[in-house]
């Protein structure tokens, strides 16, 4: 599985219990997070989020008045093993995409894991990976 999905970018204090607000307020609202990264500054913290409803999301942190910053990006399922990344960074490279940033986690004993890359040309990207039939 390859698509794009809306990723947002909430901007929040970098002090105890903020990641624990996010998380609760999208909990009980009843979204889902399939992935997440966080890049931390001295005064704040950029949360990178891909969840089940970004629109909704998106507006529930927008009522609040946080700071959110929607992006396109690819949300790839593929095999977790050695050189499956080194494949896709390839293939991408190959097509001159270039990978801005990736995050990934997968438990060591699943056979498929969750990548999310932030590309320069999303759709490029797309059916480059489509081809590869990762």
């Amino acid at each position: 599985m390859v698509k794009i999905v809306n990723q947002l970018a909430v901007f929040i204090e970098n002090k105890p219990g903020t990641l624990a607000s996010v998380c609760e307020t999208l909990a009980k609202a009843g979204i889902n997070i399939w992935g997440l990264s966080t890049s931390d500054t001295t005064d704040h913290n950029v949360v990178r989020l891909v969840v089940s409803d970004p629109k909704r999301a998106l507006s529930i942190f927008e009522e609040r008045g946080t700071l959110v910053v929607e992006s396109d990006v690819l949300m790839v399922e593929n095999r977790n093993q050695p050189g499956a990344l080194t494949k896709i960074a390839k293939a991408l490279a190959k097509k001159k995409v270039n990978i801005e940033y990736a995050y990934l986690a997968s438990h060591p004993g699943d056979v498929r894991g969750l990548l999310i890359l932030r590309v320069n040309n999303p759709k490029s990207a797309l059916a480059t990976l489509k081809a590869l039939k990762i």
